[in-house]
C-alpha cells in the first residue's frame, strides 16, 4: 500500500428535513386540525482515530464526503428520519488542519478518539408546532436548517517512541532492519527510503522484555527546509518521539560537518526537535581502523559536547548498548 501522510478533503454535514403542512380528516372529529410532523435532523460528521490504518491513501482518491440529509416530516405527526452520520476513520496521530494548512483544529493522538466536527442541520417544524388558541389552522412550516461544510487538510504524524535522523546513506534503514522485524528497502545509493518506516524494538525476552517503536524517515540534506532533496516534510513524523538517534556515516571525511548540517536543518524546521534528547552514533565503523574511529569519535564529541557511540548496524556492533540507552531515555521522558 502506498504511504500517504497528507490529504485535502471537503466535508459536509447533512441538511435538516423540512416540516410538513397537513390537516386531519377523520370521521367523528368535526373540525380536524393540523397534524404536520417535524423534519429529521441532518447527519453529523465525526472523525475517529483507528489503529487499523497507517496511511491516508483512502482520502487520495475520494475528496468529497457528505453526511446524510434529514427526511421531511409527514402527516399524522410523523417526524422525518434523521440523516445518517458520517464517520471518517483516520490513523492514530492524524491532525485535522484548517484550509490555510497551518491552524490545527484538533489532534487525534489516541486510539478510539472521536471528535464531532460538523453538526447536521436541525429539522424544520411542521404546522402542528404552530397551532395555538388563536391560530387553530396554521398553514406554514419551517424548512430544514442547512448543514455545515468545510475544506480541511489531514496530516499524519506517526506515533513512535524514538526516531532516526541523518543524511542519506547514513545507514538508518539498515539500523532499523537490524534491531526490528521491519523490512525497509536497503541499497547503496542516496534516498533509498522515500517514506517513513516503523519498527518495534524488543529488548529482553518476549515474556518479560520491553518494547518501543522506532521510526525511520527519509534522509535530509543541506537546504532541506528550502525544499532541497525530499525536503523536510517527513520531519513531522519524529515530532512526537521522545528521543532522536542521529546516525552519521563513519566513512565520510568530515563527520563534524555532517552532524552540523542535520542539526541546522532540525533547527530550521522547528517543532522542538533540537530540544529533544539526542543520541549520536558513528555508523559503519566496521569499515574503519581503530585509529580512524578514535579520531572521528573525538572530533564529534568536541563538536556536539555529547557522548558518541561507535557502532556497525550491519555487524550489530554496539547496537544493543545504544538501544538500552534509548530505552532509558524514553522511560525517563515517560515518567516526566
Amino acid at each position: 500500500m502506498k504511504f500517504l501522510d497528507q490529504a485535502k478533503i471537503h466535508v459536509r454535514s447533512g441538511n435538516g428535513g423540512p416540516g410538513c403542512i397537513s390537516f386531519r380528516r377523520e370521521k367523528f372529529i368535526e373540525y380536524g386540525g393540523p397534524d404536520g410532523g417535524n423534519g429529521g435532523k441532518g447527519g453529523d460528521v465525526i472523525f475517529e482515530a483507528s489503529d487499523d490504518l497507517n496511511t491516508l491513501i483512502d482520502y487520495r482518491y475520494q475528496q468529497h464526503h457528505d453526511a446524510g440529509n434529514g427526511r421531511g416530516g409527514a402527516g399524522r405527526l410523523r417526524t422525518g428520519a434523521n440523516g445518517k452520520d458520517l464517520t471518517l476513520r483516520v490513523p492514530v496521530g492524524t491532525q485535522v488542519l484548517d484550509e490555510d494548512k497551518e491552524t490545527v483544529l484538533f489532534d487525534l493522538s489516541e486510539k478510539g478518539q472521536r471528535v464531532l466536527f460538523l453538526k447536521g442541520g436541525d429539522g424544520g417544524f411542521g404546522n402542528d408546532h404552530y397551532k395555538s388558541s388563536t391560530n387553530r389552522a396554521p398553514r406554514h412550516n419551517t424548512p430544514g436548517y442547512p448543514g455545515e461544510e468545510r475544506i480541511v487538510w489531514l496530516r499524519l504524524k506517526l506515533i513512535a517512541d524514538a526516531g532516526l535522523v541523518g543524511l542519506p546513506n547514513a545507514g538508518k534503514s539498515t539500523f532499523l532492519a537490524s534491531c526490528t522485524a521491519a523490512k525497509p528497502k536497503i541499497a547503496d545509493y542516496p534516498f533509498t527510503t522515500l517514506s517513513p518506516n516503523l519498527g518495534v524494538v524488543q529488548i529482553g525476552g518476549r515474556q518479560e522484555g520491553t518494547t518501543f517503536v522506532l521510526a525511520d524517515i527519509p534522509g535530509l540534506i543541506e537546504g532541506a527546509h528550502e525544499g532541497q532533496g525530499l525536503g523536510d516534510r517527513f520531519l513531522g513524523h519524529v515530532e512526537r518521539t521522545r528521543v532522536l538517534l542521529h546516525l552519521i556515516d563513519a566513512t565520510d571525511e568530515d563527520v563534524v560537518a555532517n552532524y552540523k548540517t542535520i542539526r541546522s536543518e532540525l533547527k530550521a524546521y522547528g517543532g522542538g526537535l533540537t530540544r529533544k534528547p539526542e543520541l549520536i552514533a558513528l555508523n559503519k565503523c566496521d569499515a574503519l581502523t581503530p585509529a580512524e574511529i578514535k579520531r572521528k569519535v573525538a572530533a564529534l564529541k568536541k563538536a556536539s559536547r555529547k557522548n558518541v557511540y561507535a557502532i556497525s548496524a550491519v555487524a550489530r556492533t554496539g547496537v544493543p548498548e545504544i538501544l538500552a540507552e534509548m530505552l532509558r531515555k524514553i522511560e525517563a521522558k515517560k515518567e516526566k
